[in-house]
Formats: C-alpha cells, sequence, structure tokens
C-alpha cells in the first residue's frame, strides 16, 4: 500500500509535516512518502496545463497517480488554506488525480476549523473520497516536537495508528 502524505505548510519546522513524518515512522508494511515538491509547483494557469516545461507539475500528478491514498496536513491562515496548497490542488483539479482517491484530513491544531472545512469542500468538489474515520485532530499546537516524539507520545502515537488502521482498511476497499 502506498500513501502519499500532503503537508500544506512551507516552513522548515513545520507542525504538519512533523505530523506526517511520524505517522510514516508509525506505518509498518505501509509506505508512506511525504511529499517535498509543493513549493516548486509554479502558480498555476490553466493556458501553462499540458507544457512539458512544467516538470514540477508532471512529477505531483505522477505522485498522486501513483498513490493508492492521500493523507493531508495542512495549516490555516487567514481562515483559508494556504496560498501554495489551494495552488497545488488547481494544478490537478482537471486532470483528475483525486477521483475516488481515498483521502484523510489530519488537523495539527484544533483551532484550524476553517481551512479543514475548505479543504472537504475542495476535495468532494474534486470526488475525491474522504475517509471520515481516519480525519483526525491531533493537539500540537504550542508543542515544537519533532516526528520521533509525535510517534513516541503514549497519547499521539495510539490514536495516529487507530488512523492509520482505519486509513488503510478504507483504501484496501476502494
Amino acid at each position: 500500500m502506498r500513501i502519499l502524505a500532503l503537508s500544506g505548510s512551507l516552513r522548515a519546522v513545520s507542525s504538519n509535516t512533523a505530523l506526517l513524518e511520524a505517522v510514516r515512522l508509525l506505518a509498518p508494511g505501509i509506505e508512506v512518502r511525504v511529499y517535498r515538491g509543493l513549493g516548486d509547483l509554479p502558480h498555476f494557469n490553466p493556458d501553462l496545463d499540458g507544457d512539458p516545461a512544467l516538470p514540477p507539475v508532471a512529477a505531483f500528478r505522477a505522485a498522486l497517480q501513483a498513490a493508492d491514498g492521500v493523507l493531508v496536513s495542512c495549516p490555516e491562515y487567514a481562515h483559508g488554506v494556504p496560498g501554495m496548497f489551494k495552488n497545488a490542488l488547481d494544478w490537478v483539479v482537471a486532470s483528475g488525480e483525486f477521483v475516488d482517491k481515498p483521502v484523510a484530513l489530519l488537523n495539527a491544531s484544533p483551532r484550524a476549523t476553517h481551512a479543514q472545512a475548505a479543504l472537504t469542500e475542495i476535495l468532494t468538489v474534486m470526488t475525491a473520497r474522504l475517509v471520515p474515520a481516519a480525519s483526525i485532530d491531533v493537539p500540537l499546537l504550542g508543542r515544537a516536537w519533532d516526528p520521533a516524539q509525535i510517534a513516541e507520545d503514549p497519547e499521539l502515537a495510539p490514536r495516529l495508528q487507530t488512523m492509520l488502521a482505519d486509513f488503510a482498511e478504507a483504501v484496501a476497499c476502494a
């Protein structure tokens, strides 16, 4: 099983990316790949779609196509999805990589309710198959933890393992 993990943050020390890396550490038998190329995508322009001179777009689409499911952990800025992440999603609206793809939304901040709602709406319009049982809040706000600390935490690790089991089951049934 191949899971692509997308962080909506480009910060060098991002709780969203650390959360996804922790999931990767807790996923024996499941390949979880944290995608690092979202910041390389050009601004979305439909006139450029299909241009072979845009290898970051082709690489992103290929990574999504190769994945059996997608995990998303995205911060909230000004009550919305960060522009970089929305830009990435815009590049794959018409090409359809999210169609019927199982997706779980992880939320590293319980205050980020608007971004989660926006992502739910955007991905639903893109006909992704959201997995509510695997879409969880993980309270990392104010904690500067690295992935290993998250994966070893006695409260967080079991929640993430349950999320992974729920998501793997949904992906297997897809």
